[in-house]
């Protein structure tokens, strides 16, 4: 294991069918860009009767997703270039879409070439068009957690795509904490593992607390609930942007209801589902089946996940050939958010990709 301080910047059953034709496009959600990546489509994959962890079972659990670039194949016919990319909580694979992310990394020369690469981004359960509670179950949905979310990206790859085999698995935040398991529950599917803003340890003391709130507000005042999301924006943003965008009382309290606004876009019942499936998150006991080089990044200004708490150094040594980045704070950095400002990062993960290239030679 090696850790790194860093001082200076540097950021199962189913045919899919893909739901567009012709040439495909992509506008960017943050920054006003408007790019087009190669060959994007997005289909969705039905799973039949997907059984959860829970014992609970769904009929037809539908995972929506987008591919962007061209599957490479072996002599043998086997996909070698897929990359599998996992969003946060809230967010979708549109997420990843983002100017301060693709166009950052999915560029000619960037560290995931969708020249290169045949880039795989779901839609977790819960999200974005895959299946969730505010399909119409409600609160009858099954109760999912995070791993029945990764085996359901699993299904996705193998059974829906025939993908055997990863170069790479990348996750931020949520999509993070799914990457750990991913390296567990799955350790030889993969060349390499990143997971951004994420710890590999229980949930506990202030992340667990603050997502407690959030739960018994909707589960006790679901018309109410929407006031106590901006917490959660004081847990993933950095204080002293925080502190930038609300200099007065007025402009704090304008951001606060700005923050109260957006939150009533969200469902409350999805909003309780992908909040509770964190609950019995824990890679810890089973850090040493993970087999495929790790790149773990964080941010120290990142108060879900705070630097304080030292969860990640230890963890990584468990694991063969696992680095950790920690991220200084500083004039661009965004706390918990720095993870969609990839210009911050993406000269670690250009590295770590040379490093599993040459390990193919």
């Amino acid at each position: 294991m090696r850790l790194l301080a860093v001082v200076a910047f540097t950021l199962a059953f189913a045919t899919p069918s893909f739901a567009q034709t012709g040439a495909p496009t992509a506008r960017t959600v943050r920054g006003g860009v408007e790019t087009t990546w190669p060959n994007q489509r997005e289909a969705d994959f039905v799973m039949r009767n997907f059984r959860f962890a829970s014992g609970e079972t769904l009929a037809e659990l539908r995972l929506h997703y987008l591919t962007i670039g061209t599957a490479q194949r072996n002599a043998a016919g086997a996909i070698t270039n897929g990359v599998l990319l996992l969003h946060g909580t809230g967010g979708t694979s549109a997420s990843w879409l983002q100017a301060t992310l693709a166009g950052e990394l999915f560029g000619a020369g960037q560290p995931l070439d969708a020249n290169r690469y045949f880039l795989v981004i779901p839609d977790g359960i819960g999200a974005g068009r895959s299946s969730k509670p505010s399909n119409g179950l409600r609160d009858t949905f099954p109760q999912y957690r995070y791993r029945d979310m990764v085996e359901a990206q699993y299904r996705l790859l193998t059974d829906g795509l025939g993908i055997r085999h990863l170069r790479l698995v990348i996750g931020t935040s949520m999509g993070g904490m799914h990457t750990w398991l991913w390296g567990e529950m799955y350790p030889d599917f993969m060349d390499g593992l990143v997971p951004l803003a994420s710890q590999p340890t229980a949930m506990s003391g202030r992340n667990w607390l603050a997502r407690r709130i959030r739960i018994e507000a909707i589960k006790n005042a679901p018309d109410a609930y929407m006031y106590t999301l901006p917490l959660a924006q004081l847990m993933t943003e950095s204080v002293v942007r925080l502190q930038e965008m609300a200099p007065t009382r007025e402009a704090a309290d304008a951001l606060y209801r700005k923050m109260v606004e957006d939150a009533r876009r969200n469902d409350p019942m999805d909003q309780l589902y992908v909040v509770e499936a964190s609950m019995d998150y824990d890679p810890s006991p089973e850090l040493g089946k993970i087999r495929a080089p790790l790149l773990a990044i964080n941010f120290a200004d990142d108060a879900i996940n705070p630097p304080e708490l030292r969860v990640v150094e230890p963890a990584v040594a468990k694991i063969p050939h696992a680095t950790f980045v920690l991220i200084p704070a500083g004039p661009d950095t965004h706390g918990h958010y720095t993870y969609f400002r990839a210009a911050i990062w993406k000269s670690h993960l250009a590295a770590f990709m040379n490093t599993l290239e040459a390990r193919q030679e």
